[in-house]
């Protein structure tokens, strides 16, 4: 039986206006910035008009750890919300925008698949409402000035050797990673060593997505530490004075993105950080807004649970003062037996006892996500190759661990195949057992919080971290900033930083290669292994494959 492409289904969309989309959740047309007919941003009045309303319940939808076999988190999350619906529940859903770079590289999409996706999936894949182009001119524009400032007499005494901000640009590029600026004379400044992060990686978009309002966003913009000088005394983007422009060219972005699902039910798409190397989760004012006009609020952390989850409940819910009533871990047959040893080529064939091997790493997903104190369910994404054997193999194991397995088939069927996810989230969520708690206090030295989640985590033996790091950390601390949480920058496909280690590894080490402070994010990261914070494309890059077909449509976003 042959399917139709992701793409093939979103064009068939039959969407609705997107004032009706606003109106179901009460939002009034000239509360919407319609961005066409099928996408609009919610005004900051309207926002501000919802404060006083009680709290609907927050559901995370988190996953295992990726494999090429493919997992569907954001497909459980599109499906789950409108399963939700499906049943009578008042609920949307809250995801992150996707970045041009790893669409031109290896995804070629990222607003769900099959009959469980957002639309219109061409413009959210590529430039959207443009949130990520003024995030980049927004960094872009302190780059400016930075250099600009110590062009024209360096007033502020930078030392040219300590300008700790990089540049971005939305794309895959390695050749960007490392490189010299200001050659060619005296008129283009003085050369000095830098390079270029992706945009999803910027302190930029962190910031976005953690601020509650513009008044933040300006405070936040205005704390970011640019540069050093000589005596090692930090220089802020306010000294610079680029922090009101940035806020005015991030006045739009910072409203979030009102759109649909193929089931005509609400979506906010806002906000885009990486969760392997930034925090993974959608924007603060849209998941905060979300919650005050439904009464489930479904939304997603970006990678396994081992780095989207751990950041959506250490960082966001820590800073936002949000906390979910329950979690949904996504997992496949086919990433069982994945993790159970088999190859990709072979996932095909029924194999039992691979998938009982396999399922040691979402056995570790769901005691890590237990730990926060939080109910947990397992949604098996259901794949047409899955046995009944094999499905019923997950089911057991989940059973053994104390929670129940639920197979969901909205990516065949939408709603209809979601139906039993929703009542059983619904029944976790509303028995109210939920006691969440970050797993580290705020005064917990910096150094034992990455500790706490090397060890509780990733079941890693020790960190490994050279005494300029340490100090670096410590120094910090002196300087006021230890009471922030941390921001782990690690490979997503093992608990381990060996991409290749599958699995619940344990008796490993986590070297730590660098630590940034995001003092404007609010937290600092730390470089682990040998995660990049610009990728570059793969040898055949998803880009190859996309083009305008004969009627102008696009091709090749999966």
């Amino acid at each position: 039986m042959s399917y139709k492409s992701d793409i093939e289904i979103a064009r068939e969309a039959n969407k609705k206006p997107i004032q009706e989309i606003g109106a179901k959740l009460g939002i009034a047309s000239e509360d919407l910035l319609p961005y066409g007919h099928d996408k609009a941003k919610v005004s900051q009045n309207f926002i501000n008009s919802v404060q006083d309303r009680v709290d609907g319940k927050l559901i995370l939808v988190t996953a295992i750890n990726p494999t090429p076999a493919g997992e569907g988190k954001t497909t459980t999350t599109v499906g789950l919300g409108d399963g939700l619906n499906r049943i009578g529940k008042n609920a949307m859903i809250c995801i992150r925008e996707a970045s041009l770079g790893p669409n031109f590289g290896m995804k070629g999409g990222a607003a769900g698949g099959g009959y469980a996706q957002v639309v219109p999936m061409e413009e959210m894949n590529l430039h959207f409402t443009g949130d990520f182009h003024a995030i980049t001119s927004a960094h872009s524009l302190l780059s400016a000035m930075i250099d600009n400032h110590i062009y024209w007499g360096n007033e502020l005494e930078i030392d040219e050797r300590r300008v700790a901000w990089r540049r971005v640009v939305d794309m895959n590029d390695r050749a960007l990673r490392d490189i010299v600026v200001s050659l060619g004379g005296v008129s283009n400044g003085f050369p000095r060593q830098t390079g270029f992060d992706i945009t999803v990686a910027s302190e930029v978009m962190a910031i976005l997505c953690l601020a509650n309002d513009l008044e933040d966003l300006q405070k936040r913009l205005g704390d970011i530490i640019v540069a050093y000088t000589r005596e090692r005394k930090p220089i802020y983007c306010r000294d610079i004075g680029a922090d009101g422009a940035m806020t005015v060219l991030l006045k739009d972005a910072m409203q979030p993105n009102l759109v649909q699902t193929l089931e005509n039910n609400p979506a906010f798409v806002h906000g885009g950080p990486f969760a392997n190397i930034a925090h993974g989760c959608n924007s603060v004012i849209a998941t905060k807004t979300a919650l005050k006009l439904c009464d489930y609020v479904v939304t997603e952390a970006g990678f396994g649970a081992d780095l989207g989850a751990e950041k959506f409940m250490n960082i966001k819910c820590r800073k936002a003062g949000i906390a979910p009533s329950a979690v949904v871990i996504v997992a496949t047959v086919r990433a069982m037996k994945m993790n159970g040893g088999v190859e990709k080529a072979d996932l095909g064939a029924e194999n039992v006892e691979a998938v009982v091997n396999g399922c040691a790493n979402l056995g570790r997903h769901i005691e890590n996500v237990k730990s926060f104190g939080v109910p947990v369910v397992v949604a098996i994404n259901h794949f047409v190759t899955d046995t009944d054997a094999e499905v019923q193999a997950v089911k057991d194991y989940c059973a053994e661990h104390g929670v129940e397995a639920v197979l969901s088939r909205h990516w065949e069927l939408g709603s209809e195949g979601s139906e039993d996810l929703a009542r059983k989230v619904v029944e976790v969520a509303d028995a109210g057992t939920a006691n969440f708690a970050p797993i580290y206090p705020d005064d917990m030295p910096l150094f034992e919080k990455i500790e706490t989640i090397a060890k509780r985590i990733y079941r890693a033996d020790e960190v490994l971290a050279d005494a300029k790091i340490r100090n670096q950390l410590k120094d910090w601390e002196a300087a006021g900033y230890g009471n922030l949480p941390v921001c782990m920058a690690k490979t997503q496909y093992s608990f381990s930083t060996d991409p290749a280690l599958r699995g619940a590894p344990v008796g490993h080490s986590v070297p730590v290669r660098e630590v940034r402070l995001s003092a404007g994010a609010g937290f600092i990261v730390v470089v682990c292994g040998e995660i990049m914070t610009m990728p570059g494309l793969p040898r055949k890059p998803a880009a190859e494959s996309i083009c305008l077909n004969a009627e102008g449509q696009i091709e090749g976003l999966f």
